[in-house]
Order: C-alpha cells, then sequence, then structure tokens
C-alpha cells in the first residue's frame, strides 16, 4: 500500500473535455519523509513511518530529535504508519513525492471531522423532537433510558455529548490532477475536516480500476500570447490606414464639390457684368 500525507487546502472544481464538471478538494503535499521502516522479523508486521511538516529542535523533545537523527532529517510535526508488503524497496531518509498517484487512480482519505462541540440527540443523532403544545414538556430530550429490569442504561443509547472530531475515511475518491512543482494533489469529492487539516491518502482498499478522462487545460504559451500581440498591433495599424485614407477621400470630395461651386460662382459673375456692359452701351 502506498500513501502520502498533506494538508487541505480548500475546494474548486475542474471541467473535463466531455463538459463534465467534477468537484475537487486541493490536499498540499510537501515531500513526505521515510522516518522508520518496520518489519517483521522485529516489529511483527511491514510498514513505514512517514514524517510530515518540519518544526523547530526548541519545541521537541529529545526522545523526538533522537528519532530524527537516525533518519538524518529535522523533527517533524506529523508521524503515520502505513503498513507496506515490500519494505526492502524503501530508504530511510528518503522521501515520497506527489507522483506517488498518478491521475485516475483510486483513493482512501482519512481526515478529522470538524469539531461541534457539546449537542443533543437531534442535532447528534438526528432524532425527531417532541410534541410542542398541549402540555407536552418533552420537546428536544433524549427520551427513555430502555427497560426497568437492568437497572442501568445500556451499551450503545444515544445520548448528548461531544460531536464531530472524529476519525472519518472516505472511500473510493479519484485522483484528478498532480502537481510536482507546486506539490499539490487534486482530490475527487470532499474530504473531512476544515482547512488546514491533516490528511492522509491512501492506496484504495476496494477498488482498483482507473478512471479515465480528459481535463480542459488552460494554459497559454508564450509564443501563442506574442503572435497575438502582434497581430493586434497590425490590425492597429490597418485600420489607422484605412481611418487617414477615408478622410483624405472625404477631404478630396468636399475640396472637388467646393471647386465646383466656386466656379459657377465665377461664370455667373462675369456674365451679370457682360449684360450689364450692352445695357449701358
Amino acid at each position: 500500500m502506498k500513501g502520502i500525507l498533506g494538508r487541505k487546502i480548500g475546494m474548486t472544481e475542474k471541467f473535463t473535455k466531455e463538459g463534465k464538471v467534477i468537484p475537487v478538494t486541493v490536499v498540499s503535499v510537501e515531500p513526505n519523509v521515510i522516518m522508520q521502516i518496520k518489519t517483521i522479523n522485529i516489529d511483527g508486521y511491514n510498514a513505514i513511518q512517514l514524517g510530515f511538516d518540519s518544526k523547530k529542535e526548541k519545541r521537541t523533545t529529545k526522545a523526538e530529535l533522537g528519532h530524527a537523527k537516525r533518519a538524518n532529517v529535522s523533527p517533524k510535526r506529523f508521524l503515520k504508519e502505513i503498513k507496506v508488503s515490500n519494505p526492502e524497496n524503501y530508504e530511510l531518509g528518503s522521501t515520497i513525492k506527489a507522483d506517488v498517484f498518478e491521475v485516475g487512480e483510486k483513493v482512501d482519505v482519512q481526515g478529522t471531522s470538524k469539531g461541534k462541540g457539546f449537542a443533543g440527540v437531534i442535532k447528534r443523532h438526528n432524532q425527531s423532537r417532541g410534541p410542542e403544545t398541549h402540555g407536552g414538556r418533552h420537546h428536544r430530550r433524549p427520551g427513555s433510558m430502555g427497560p426497568m429490569r437492568p437497572m442501568r442504561v445500556l451499551k450503545g443509547k444515544n445520548l448528548p455529548g461531544h460531536m464531530g472530531f472524529e476519525t472519518k475515511t472516505i472511500q473510493n475518491l479519484t485522483i484528478v490532477e498532480v502537481d510536482i512543482e507546486l506539490n499539490y494533489i487534486l482530490v475527487s469529492g470532499n474530504i473531512p475536516g476544515p482547512k488546514n487539516s491533516l490528511v492522509l491518502i491512501k492506496e484504495a482498499v476496494k477498488n482498483n480500476k482507473k478512471e479515465m478522462f480528459e481535463l480542459i487545460s488552460y494554459e497559454i504559451e508564450q509564443a501563442d500570447i506574442v503572435e497575438d500581440v502582434n497581430n493586434t498591433e497590425e490590425a492597429v495599424e490597418v485600420e489607422k490606414v484605412t481611418e487617414k485614407t477615408e478622410e483624405v477621400v472625404e477631404v478630396e470630395k468636399v475640396t472637388e464639390e467646393t471647386g465646383k461651386t466656386v466656379e459657377t460662382e465665377k461664370v455667373t459673375e462675369e456674365k451679370v457684368a457682360t449684360e450689364e456692359k450692352e445695357e449701358s452701351k
């Protein structure tokens, strides 16, 4: 079994080329360090211990410092064991990155649910309330404690108490995207826990089938951007030239029209002058 520790960042959505919307949870997965390798001969089972999120030495105990020095790494804030079939394939102090999973793989994600504090039976166990009128005094109470004879409350009775803050596992989620440079994994669906909480992504136990899909990429190469800019600049220059030519044509038309009107005025004045001279004679 393979796995990696990370932090829940939040939720977003991805689009496939088929037009399907996939809600995804963003998990920040910095490189995990193998802090310890357990074998069946020494420890009774095969497993590796992953360390995540470095912390200062002054905030660690001597036992934690000694444990980290065995792997020649800095002390880690979170440690988690994952059972493996072949511990010989792992080295002490090596790292596990986001590329441990591939797009389309099925995984189980484990996290700690949000704590809701003290809650009653209606909110905690989805029970119904009692009658509100006609003298009913049983509104939001837990109800009967059971039969009389045991003289005690039976195990498993739904009662008010602390709600949330429990370890939950969501099974058969799909890896939608893996980014090694930015150290994040996109997992389909929701994950238990608040933002910035610790989560464990493990290989799915029940389902090992890969899901095939193709996401829409919004990456634009720099060369395409330069070409677009050049094309727009050329288009602007062409528009300016056409505007200038249109203005020149309009001015020529106006000058032609005005020139014609001036010539007709001159001809009419000459005719009037000649007629006046003839009348005077």
